[in-house]
């Protein structure tokens, strides 16, 4: 449960602080009676005296809370020194993310999210333009693969973390509402993005929210402020905050036979604000599947045996394979409070020329492919900035001052592996149903795809839901007609006109 106090400011105290930052208050303990004590006809309740801080002192962090203002052990800063030493560091921290989580594909989720928890250097320009640091990382793929868990365990290790659900939240619970209390008085309260002012907002189920929610937090993460203009009160809060969202594909699960842009029924103005946007695929592979079952059954049998291994574990010691929860998280604190790297003129250059080369790709697939129409992920100056700060990032990992060019290399790796391939992601052809589908299904799907060359001759043209009709009353199944409909298509096969409604075989 929430706990709250009633505290009062005074004189030259009064707004200094805006709703979502983390204040240091100097007061003295005082009471106050009820406003009815002497209507109240219950003696001991109207007794009771209600406590109240009456402020003398306000200590505020004008960059956002978070752990500026701690203060490291010198053996902790020795500890972080020689932690940032070790040329496996960015290796060490990706592993330290969810441990209990292992499979190939989450290494490089695990990559990214290091570099989010650390994040770039935002930037203030002689015009008094500010340039976000915060990587905002987006987790589309199918069920059960975990991306609930990331969210939750980044929530703990950041230096402030807000879960919250896409579902339940609207968009002024993720930004700021105006509220009207029981003395008819307008006050502002923030919202998730608001509270998370200086650390990660998780918000699960992203692809859940309506249109109209999604589209509030535009502002909140690019301009990392928040803009109210209602019931008479106009301001601006802060919200210098990474988001980290988890969604699923718009059919559920992720469909090889449809394009990315197909599978992603998100705007391109959203996705747009996201520095790396994985896919993640449930692929059914036998050895694959062999060694996320041993996995996971061996999480289940030392689960009963962590709380008394936890006693014994030296949270100090660096030799060990990964850091364990605590060490984490100060180890990001002090990498964030203390480090600041910025370009120098080679990366900056190497970064210019392959966003070059990245936009010449894509232009031509683009053309190749028919337009833009195939496009999921739009690739723009967004992206560029996305590169730097991924690059700062890993730079701020080593405590260098100055990014290095293999920061650059491993931020381009991250980046083509994430975004490249999520806006590149064409449908398969070949194969396909061999994969997701099985041996029953499989049978069904080469049926009716014969049943269709034989009944659509070649240039000839058919209805398409008499063609079904026919295929059922024969004994094939909707779903295996529709799904040989589809792959044929992918194959050039067969081509769909009047949106859908006739077929047109093409060889």
């Amino acid at each position: 449960m929430p706990r709250s106090t009633l505290v009062v400011v005074d004189r030259g105290l009064v707004d200094v602080a805006a709703p979502g930052a983390r204040v240091s208050i100097l007061g003295v303990l005082s009471l106050f009676e009820r406003k009815n004590a002497n209507l109240n006809l219950d003696g001991a309740i109207a007794a009771i005296r209600l406590p109240y801080l009456r402020v003398v002192g306000i200590d505020l962090n004008v960059d956002g809370h978070g752990d500026k203002f701690r203060h490291f052990t010198p053996a902790e800063e020795d500890r972080f020194l020689e932690l940032s030493r070790r040329p496996n560091i960015h290796k060490l921290v990706a592993a330290s993310i969810a441990p209990s989580i292992q499979g190939e594909y989450t290494l490089d989720i695990k990559k990214a999210l290091a570099c989010q928890l650390m994040g770039g250097c935002p930037k203030l320009l002689p015009d008094g333009v500010k340039l976000r640091g915060d990587v905002n990382v987006l987790l589309l793929g199918d069920p059960s693969t975990a991306k609930s868990q990331f969210l939750k365990f980044i929530e703990k290790v950041a230096p402030v973390g807000v879960y919250t659900s896409g579902k339940g939240s609207s968009a002024a619970g993720l930004t700021a509402s105006v509220i009207r209390d029981k003395n008819k008085e307008f006050f502002l309260e923030g919202g998730a993005m608001v509270l998370a002012d200086g650390g990660i907002c998780c918000i699960d189920e992203f692809d859940k929210m309506r249109e109209t929610d999604r589209v509030a937090i535009h502002e909140a993460m690019e301009q990392q402020t928040i803009s109210i203009a209602k019931a008479g009160i106009t301001t601006v809060l802060n919200s210098r905050t990474s988001v980290l969202a988890a969604a699923n594909p718009v059919y559920g699960r992720y469909d090889d036979l449809r394009s990315a842009a197909e599978n992603i029924d998100m705007m391109s103005t959203i996705l747009s604000r996201f520095d790396c946007i994985f896919i993640i695929r449930d692929v059914r592979d036998e050895n694959r599947d062999l060694s996320i079952a041993k996995h996971v059954m061996g999480v289940h049998m030392k689960a009963s045996n962590l709380t008394s291994l936890g006693s014994q574990k030296n949270p100090t010691n660096i030799d060990s394979s990964i850091l364990d929860l605590k060490s984490l998280k100060d180890y990001v604190a002090y990498c964030r409070s203390r480090c600041s790297p910025r370009l120098n003129n080679e990366t900056a250059a190497l970064l210019s020329s392959e966003y070059v080369a990245i936009r010449r790709a894509i232009k031509e697939r683009g053309d190749h492919a028919g337009g833009r129409k195939h496009q999921a992920v739009p690739v723009t100056v967004r992206q560029l900035e996305a590169l730097v700060r991924l690059a700062e990032s890993l730079a701020k990992m080593r405590l260098e001052t100055t990014v290095q060019p293999r920061d650059v290399h491993e931020a381009l790796r991250l980046f083509k592996v994430s975004t490249m391939n999520a806006a590149s992601a064409a449908p398969q052809t070949s194969g396909v149903e061999l994969r997701f589908l099985g041996d029953a299904e499989r049978l069904q799907v080469q049926n009716a795809e014969q049943f269709l060359k034989q009944r659509v001759p070649v240039g000839a043209d058919a209805k398409t839901m008499l063609l079904i009709d026919e295929g059922v009353a024969l004994g094939h199944s909707d779903f295996a007609l529709k799904r040989a409909v589809k792959i044929m298509s992918n194959r050039a096969e067969l081509t769909e006109l009047d949106k859908g409604r006739r077929l047109r075989r093409l060889r």
